[in-house]
């Protein structure tokens, strides 16, 4: 790296990290309370840690470091691959431009992670060049898996926007990027997902909440958190609910018994924790369960305490699903006593708030979270070891 990139790189981090982080309270902020930035997913705190502890060969985060920067998505010879509509089907089927995007919007991320920890402006650069190889030709995203499709890449790529804004002053065309979000992402996904499966709309929630808040846009953002509020409790079953779950709001169609029990992939016997997909699979149940959390995760460093509004959804849910991957044998009640396990590395960001900020002793869900350490990328899900292990900034 040339030394004059190096001093560059120096001077605008040691800026950066002179900026303090807020602490996330209790309570949501006025209509006209300014936005915390860095504030989608991660705060300016949580990098900050992340960054001294990488650096100085303290675990978990040198093994979460040295993942990322070893994979192929930190590599600075990454080549985007832009297209004007981005087709996907079920499953991904057709995939025209779907795994590129989403590829491209996690190497964007984590280009704009390894600027932050190396300093090395070569990140900044590649990330900025991924984001705006996109904000030149992206129109549009069709077929059934649009929303979601949308959801997944527009969550990487929200968060990837907002480490750079706010620690690199060398991206020129960031308003042709936030015209992007604003008129290709957001109105695919700001309406929720109607009856798909609950994974469907918090991704898509996830991802609308990021996208608000990079573009400083507190209707979006408030409209986001109320379909969080009301999908949540639909997503994840308490006994309080009653003998049955919750119909989402977004899909009324879904009231009597015998459309939950569908919904609920046939399940008829209900217990704090279970999810409306958990015997579907326990992979798209991990994913909604993670976009919930990262939900309220961006909301807490809004000033919005999601977490203590639906505390123990979201613990029953971690520990429900930790448990069966742990090896308890699926009871006969649940899902016919068979469960497809594979809950993937899901549980950092809500096992470090209630563990490392609110001082829960959660054993079970503990064990499985540091068993995945450190947690990878895929989809929308990338490096969360390394931003959320033991970080209750």
């Amino acid at each position: 790296m040339p030394r004059t990139s190096r001093l560059l790189a120096a001077v605008l981090v040691a800026a950066a990290l002179l900026v303090p982080a807020r602490a996330a309270t209790a309570g949501g902020p006025t209509a006209a309370a300014a936005f915390q930035h860095p504030g989608v997913l991660v705060s300016r705190g949580q990098l900050d840690l992340a960054r001294r502890n990488a650096l100085a060969g303290t675990q978990p985060w040198k093994a979460a470091y040295d993942a990322m920067r070893a994979s192929s998505y930190a590599a600075l010879s990454w080549n985007p691959k832009p297209r004007a509509i981005v087709e996907c089907g079920s499953s991904s089927n057709p995939n025209n431009g779907c795994s590129d995007e989403r590829g491209d919007a996690i190497a964007a991320y984590t280009h704009a992670l390894m600027w932050y920890i190396t300093q090395d402006i070569r990140h900044a650069q590649k990330s900025v060049q991924i984001m705006d190889a996109w904000s030149a030709v992206l129109q549009d995203h069709t077929n059934s898996n649009a929303p979601l499709q949308t959801g997944w890449a527009g969550s990487s790529f929200a968060r990837a926007a907002e480490v750079i804004r706010y620690s690199y002053p060398g991206w020129s065309t960031m308003n042709r990027f936030a015209t992007m979000l604003r008129t290709v992402y957001l109105p695919e996904i700001i309406n929720g997902a109607g009856c798909k499966n609950g994974n469907w709309e918090l991704i898509m929630t996830d991802a609308a909440t990021g996208i608000a808040v990079f573009l400083d846009d507190r209707t979006s953002f408030d409209k986001a958190i109320a379909i969080w509020r009301g999908r949540l409790p639909a997503y994840v079953y308490q006994a309080a609910d009653g003998a049955q779950p919750r119909t989402p709001p977004t899909c009324p169609g879904k009231d009597t018994r015998a459309e939950l029990v569908a919904y609920w992939q046939g399940q008829d016997t209900f217990a704090d924790g279970l999810a409306q997909e958990t015997c579907r699979d326990f992979g798209h149940t991990g994913w909604g369960l993670a976009a919930a959390a990262h939900v309220a995760e961006t909301a807490w460093h809004q000033g919005i305490d999601l977490y203590a509004e639906q505390s123990e959804r979201l613990t029953d849910g971690a520990y429900f699903h930790t448990r069966y991957e742990s090896g308890t044998a699926a009871p006969s009640w649940l899902c016919g006593g068979d469960v497809s396990l594979g809950l993937g590395a899901t549980t950092e960001v809500v096992f470090n708030h209630f563990h490392n900020r609110r001082g829960y002793d959660m054993p079970t869900t503990q064990r499985y979270t540091e068993a995945k350490r450190p947690a990878g990328a895929n989809y929308f899900l990338a490096w969360e070891t390394l931003t959320h292990a033991n970080n209750p900034s």
